[in-house]
């Protein structure tokens, strides 16, 4: 009985945590370049009173066995890349990536951080930044630039001074793909670092093979669908409440034989 109880334990655990899950989906639906999670389960140790395959006797062997679990965990939290819908801005800074990539931005410590928010602006000496003001890597400054043209492939051209009969290019934003995106470290702000499971980072410019096209005047919109968290949420919500019942149901067992013996 007493096993009834943690095992339904370890259910409420794991559907909490799959409940936070779809709570911060919901919450970043509209935030620009998110990607989704999923929780991953997995079962527990099990108890084996009979092995499968043992002897019965001695001719004989056990079909099954006996097996008893001890409940669930979530085992991991997924990041689904998968491409979010594209929002047209018309802003000239405003940038997506069409296919697989992220923006590279120097972060404080030095190190380079990963992102799908390509809501980029200028800061004081006209290098482009995102929001939090961190540099593109490379640097890209189009200080005095009446216009900017954001290619497909990156190249940022810019006319000076009026003259649209010279533009120049400025400098070309580069994109990063990894092996295993999913094995990126999520630390906030819209970006990501790399990590062992990652896999190292392959720089190229969009529009080379395997990388994504870049899109000006156009913003990744975050890939959640709300239809389908709502789902999830009210599967969340019976499964949590069938655990919930397990304890209450096992409680009264157990007050009924302390009320007998």
């Amino acid at each position: 009985m007493l096993a009834a109880l943690w095992i339904s334990k370890t259910g409420l655990n794991a559907q909490d945590l799959s409940l936070s899950t779809i709570s911060n989906n919901l919450a970043n639906i509209s935030t620009t370049g998110f990607k989704k999670d999923r929780a991953n389960f997995e079962d527990l140790l099990y108890q084996i009173k009979r092995q499968p395959g043992g002897l019965s006797t001695a001719d004989t062997r056990l079909p099954s066995g006996l097996q008893i679990g001890s409940g669930v965990r979530v085992v991991g939290t997924e990041k689904i890349f998968t491409q979010g819908d594209m929002d047209v801005t018309d802003n000239t800074l405003d940038v997506a990536i069409q296919g697989d990539g992220f923006f590279r931005v120097q972060m404080p410590d030095g190190s380079i951080g990963y992102t799908r928010d390509g809501s980029f602006q200028l800061d004081s000496d006209g290098n482009i930044v995102n929001s939090d003001g961190y540099l593109l890597d490379p640097e890209i400054n189009v200080a005095n630039a009446t216009q900017i043209t954001i290619g497909t492939n990156g190249d940022v051209e810019v006319v000076l001074n009026g003259d649209t009969a010279n533009p120049q290019v400025a400098g070309t934003i580069q994109i990063s793909t990894f092996v295993n995106p999913a094995g990126l470290q999520a630390v906030g702000n819209n970006l990501f670092k790399e990590t062992a499971a990652s896999g190292a980072p392959s720089d190229g410019t969009p529009g080379d093979d395997g990388f994504g096209t870049t899109s000006q005047g156009m913003l990744e919109s975050s890939n959640v669908n709300a239809a389908e968290e709502l789902v999830k949420l009210i599967t969340t919500q019976r499964a949590y409440e069938m655990n919930s019942k397990v304890v209450s149901t096992a409680d009264e067992m157990l007050s009924y034989v302390t009320q007998q013996l």
